[in-house]
């Protein structure tokens, strides 16, 4: 696989890193429009085309797939142009900034042909994909519960750097800045960690979101500080169980750390992921009556780099591709509009009344997102 690198920021070195341990992919070209950036990372990685714009890119033409780690507005655009140009494309999360454009991205994908995959990468921790196969084996029984979790603590400790100062977390806190808060920011992966791991998909959700006053006038420069910092959500899954998922960035003590309950009417699993490691532990069998937890061991698993150049190689579609993250997506607009009218939504009505319906349409973007009154 001859792959373009698109954007050349600190998720693009992570990226490529991973992407050059493969054997067989090259890297053989990197867009960006800052120059001293671009240099750099081309540098490091020994890439020798470089281009300032994806047009130029295009029009020499010579790789196969992208990887898009561009900012989140620039998603749908440069992916659009990069499936017209009919190549494959893998995408950052979120795969756009609303339903809409998320959607119309995976119909040019489907329509066009190509591989495409969205890099949530907590896909990566095996303990989640043992999770999913017993799941599906029956090994749990029917599900009735599920618990999730995302927490980190940027906001109360200096570990990743000071937020007060960097821009690097300043914009993530900032809606003028395009960001949705930690619900856009992460919210995204511990969504589809629920509904991976318990092998199911959300179908009605009640949000509430939260911004706390981080500093006088809930100002820092530029920066107005009106992003949520806290969500917590209660879902419906459409396997019938009941879901609770939240996530903060005042999580003192957590750097970051992922967390999944299942409850199944046959045995429960916990899946824990943090920065040292992942664990899977279940209570099954006798261990019930006593509420007994045991250790798993878990096989390592292929990871979402090497699913994708597998993918474009056989030209067989793998996950999570762009529906996937789509539906997610959709449930991320939801919340925001459940948090504004308190109410709870049903993601797969396609009617609401129609005072409300304008009202709660991103942009011109998508279909009608649908109340349950």
């Amino acid at each position: 696989m001859r792959l373009l690198v698109l954007g050349t920021g600190v998720m693009a070195r992570n990226q490529v890193a991973n992407f050059l341990a493969i054997d067989g992919v090259e890297v053989v070209g990197a867009v960006d429009t800052d120059r001293t950036r671009l240099d750099e990372f081309a540098d490091h990685f020994n890439i020798e085309k470089r281009f300032s714009t994806l047009d130029e890119a295009i029009a020499w033409g010579d790789f196969d797939a992208a990887t898009n780690v561009t900012p989140d507005r620039i998603h749908h655009p440069t992916s659009l142009a990069l499936i017209a140009a009919g190549k494959h494309v893998f995408c950052e999360k979120p795969l756009a900034e609303n339903y809409g454009h998320a959607l119309e991205m995976t119909e040019a994908a489907e329509a066009a042909g190509v591989i495409n995959m969205v890099n949530l990468t907590y896909r990566n921790v095996a303990p989640l994909q043992r999770a999913r196969e017993m799941v599906l084996a029956g090994e749990l029984g029917t599900i009735k519960h599920v618990e999730a979790s995302y927490l980190q603590s940027w906001l109360v400790s200096r570990a990743w750097g000071d937020w007060r100062t960097e821009s690097r977390w300043l914009w993530r806190l900032s809606t003028g800045h395009g960001s949705n808060g930690v619900l856009g920011d992460v919210g995204i992966h511990i969504l589809d960690f629920a509904a991976y791991g318990a092998a199911t998909d959300i179908d009605h959700v009640f949000a509430r979101l939260k911004t706390f006053n981080k500093a006088p006038g809930g100002q820092i420069g530029e920066y107005m500080l009106d992003a949520n910092d806290s969500f917590t959500m209660s879902v419906d899954f459409a396997n019938g169980a009941l879901g609770v998922i939240h996530a903060s960035r005042w999580a003192t003590g957590h750097l970051n750390e992922l967390k999944l309950r299942i409850y199944g009417e046959k045995g429960s699993l916990e899946v824990i992921h943090r920065p040292d490691g992942s664990d899977l532990r279940g209570c099954f069998g006798d261990d019930i009556e006593n509420a007994v937890w045991r250790g798993i061991d878990v096989p390592p698993v292929l990871t979402n780099y090497q699913r994708f150049a597998e993918a474009v190689r056989t030209g067989k579609q793998d996950d999570p591709n762009f529906r996937h993250a789509a539906n997610l997506q959709k449930v991320i607009d939801l919340a925001i509009v459940s948090e504004k009218e308190r109410r709870e939504l049903n993601l797969l009505a396609s009617d609401r009344p129609p005072a409300q319906e304008q009202e709660n349409k991103t942009d011109d973007q998508g279909p009608t997102l649908a109340l349950v009154v």
